[in-house]
């Protein structure tokens, strides 16, 4: 049990995050949102802005510079009259002050041209289109068999369509840069970023530089989710504005106007159909997809993948299908395709096991396989049925009421829900350095990304265990492009990604390591990305469980979870500590996707109504009671040099489904458009 090694300068503030450098002459940034869902600028009024004291520059598409490196999609800042969506950046103010660019914002006066915005996701939507892939390279539709015919011929069938809203990531340090120009044109900016790498490679290009002329400094990051993976129009807005004023600009975008800006989870309209023998085998699946992307650019989830990893079945059938509308577009949430996927294959599911009158642990576990029912490989590990046994036994679920809605305590209606997990063990090419000093110290450096997720930690024990060195002698350094290029903190790909390359590095140091280390010392580095093509041809994926006992309150129809327990089989846990307070974080997310999240769109003015910590809700202390994770020892050769799997998503994968599954359970009423809310309860119960 290793404790985050950044934890006191996190706790004391010695931990700088993006907007805290401390930089000369600083000015700061506002941006102006369109106020109108489709449209034109037809003219943008700056005179009443320019006119307020400390207001340096009024940057907007009438005067912006242009980008040299013709950007497309979101990155596009000011370089168009367009407006696609309200909330969209169309200028912004640069002032000496945070407040004056605030109030100058206030003050810009713009004339539209506009039209009315088409916002609403629906199944029928005439501007349905098939998508080349799905995120990041999967064909948007697989096929085995007759699927339709085997469904029709089951002797039982289960023919369900699920909804689940748009949802946004709230990291809790807000989307920020702080850019800053030198003299001889090289760009520095500090950036709350999940990848510095990604940020100085795509920021080089938008503003048609070398890579090397571009730095990222992200150190400390404080949460991301997904939604700062990729260079959002923050950063892009941050270096021109410090390009046009001349001097070091930070910005750091509003909480308000995040729900616009930054990215959310698209929402999905989900038509599954199970078909089974009467001993609950699957011989027919069936999973269709219709989400929402922008007509800014193109993000298609790859919500119906796991449907491809999970259940046995001669006869499948998996498809994507796009709206494009006049939103912002969609982009990475914590899990993205698997979560709503699996809620609702495992919601499905749940529904088999009823109509079967199976128990829903013994039909998932009727219905495993030993390799990936599509592609045909084989798991290089699959501990599915371990991980549901050992949560059974944990949970108590013998004690589980055999028929929905038969459990009361007063006025408490209580009932049991389990649901699967899954999610792929990605790796990507990374490089990293390891250095000796003559003092018998080491340092490994590596551009990764600490999003709150205990990565320079785990990273450091690494470097330890194949240093043979103690800990304290170990410095990792992370969060600056400058290091050897790293990929994304994204895809719970981090650790076996990141911890490859260190891995590498420190054997190969080890190998130049001979008696004294010389007073310049000694360094050694490696590159992964030869390895990686190299690898054998196995499905790779995280297995789980999730179990949630709930109680609905028969009056209020109000929800609560009294407990939640997820059991993993994720490869080998690097760092019990941080491990448990990731997938004790996942559940937590999924919580909040079962009950409470859920972007409401005003379909009038195309404009999300609750974007605030006050009207989108998320868990809070009061709504998480006793929320436990473990894990089942799993040796997999096939994966990395540390056999571990990623853990950062798979917490939240399975979990809505497991609270749904229990709601049923606990009123024999079946909810499939979430969040589960008392609204939807109150008329059955």
């Amino acid at each position: 049990m290793t404790e985050r090694l950044e934890s006191r300068e996190k706790v004391t503030g010695e931990a700088r995050y993006a907007f805290e450098y401390p930089v000369e002459n600083v000015a700061y940034a506002a941006a102006v949102q369109a106020s109108i869902g489709r449209g034109e600028v037809r003219s943008v009024g700056i005179e009443a802005a320019l006119r307020l004291p400390g207001v340096l520059a009024v940057l907007s598409c009438e005067d912006a510079p242009r980008l040299d490196g013709d950007p497309e999609g979101e990155l596009a800042l000011f370089q168009s009259r367009t407006v696609s969506y309200r909330g969209q950046f169309i200028a912004a103010v640069v002032a000496e002050t945070l407040e004056t660019a605030r109030e100058g914002a206030r003050l810009v006066q713009v004339e539209y041209a506009p039209e009315t915005p088409d916002v609403r996701l629906r199944n029928d939507h005439p501007g349905r289109y098939k998508p080349d892939k799905v995120n990041p390279v999967f064909p948007a539709d697989t096929g085995q068999g007759d699927p339709q015919a085997a469904f029709d011929n089951s002797a039982v069938r289960v023919d369900v369509t699920y909804t689940t809203p748009a949802e946004h990531n709230n990291p809790m340090e807000p989307h920020t840069t702080l850019a800053d120009w030198g003299q001889d044109g090289t760009l520095t900016l500090y950036d709350s970023t999940q990848g510095s790498s990604t940020v100085q490679s795509t920021i080089a290009r938008v503003f048609g530089l070398d890579r090397t002329r571009v730095r990222v400094v992200a150190p400390h990051v404080g949460g991301g989710f997904g939604s700062k993976g990729m260079p959002k129009p923050n950063v892009v807005l941050a270096a021109m504005a410090a390009r046009a004023v001349g001097r070091p600009v930070k910005f750091a975008v509003p909480r308000q106007q995040m729900f616009a800006t930054t990215g959310y989870r698209t929402p999905t309209i989900q038509h599954i159909k199970l078909g089974a023998d009467v001993d609950g085998r699957l011989n027919s699946v069936l999973h269709d997809v219709v989400e929402q992307t922008s007509t800014v650019q193109e993000f298609a989830e790859q919500t119906a993948t796991p449907t491809r990893v999970m259940y046995q079945a001669p006869n499948r059938r998996t498809s994507h299908r796009l709206v494009r509308l006049d939103v912002p577009t969609p982009s990475w949430m914590r899990a993205p395709g698997e979560t709503p996927g699996m809620y609702a294959l495992e919601s499905a599911m749940d529904e088999l096991a009823v109509a079967t009158g199976i128990d829903p642990i013994e039909l998932r576990i009727r219905n495993d396989t030993d390799h990936e029912p599509e592609s045909g490989l084989p798991f290089s590990s699959r501990n599915l049925v371990a991980c549901l046994r050992e949560g059974a036994d944990r949970f108590g679920w013998a004690r589980r009421a055999p028929s929905p809605g038969t459990r009361w305590e007063g006025r408490k209606r209580i009932g049991m829900g389990v649901a699967a997990s899954t999610y792929p063990a990605y790796m990507s090419p990374n490089n990293a350095t390891a250095r000796a000093e003559p003092d018998g110290t080491f340092t490994v450096r590596i551009a990764a990304a600490d999003i709150g997720t205990g990565a320079r930690t785990a990273l450091a024990l690494i470097a330890a265990e194949t240093l043979k060195a103690d800990l304290r002698d170990v410095t990792v350094e992370i969060g600056d492009s400058s290091f050897p290029k790293a990929s994304v903190a994204g895809g719970s790909s981090g650790t076996a990604s990141w911890g490859t390359a260190v891995v590498r590095a420190c054997e190969a140091l080890r190998g130049r390591l001979n008696g004294a280390v010389p007073a310049e010392g000694l360094e050694a580095s490696a590159d992964t990305t030869a390895e990686l093509k190299e690898r054998d041809a196995y499905a790779r994926h995280a297995f789980g469980a999730q179990f949630a006992e709930v109680e609905v309150d028969a009056d209020t129809g109000e929800v609560r979870v009294r407990r939640m327990l997820g059991v993993f089989a994720a490869g080998r846990i690097i760092n019990p500590t941080t491990a448990r307070s990731q997938f004790i974080g996942g559940m937590t997310m999924g919580i909040g996707m079962a009950l409470l999240e859920e972007s409401v769109m005003d379909e009038e003015f195309g404009d999300y109504l609750n974007r605030d910590l006050a009207q989108y809700h998320v868990p809070v202390c009061a709504d998480v009671r006793d929320v436990d994770a473990v894990w089942v020892e799993e040796s997999d050769p096939h994966l990395n040099p540390m056999g571990s799997k990623g853990i950062g998503e798979i917490g939240i994968v399975g979990a809505a489904a497991a609270v749904g599954n229990a709601v049923h359970h606990a009123t024999g009423i079946r909810v499939r458009d979430l969040p589960i809310t008392p609204a939807k309860l109150l008329p059955d119960l």
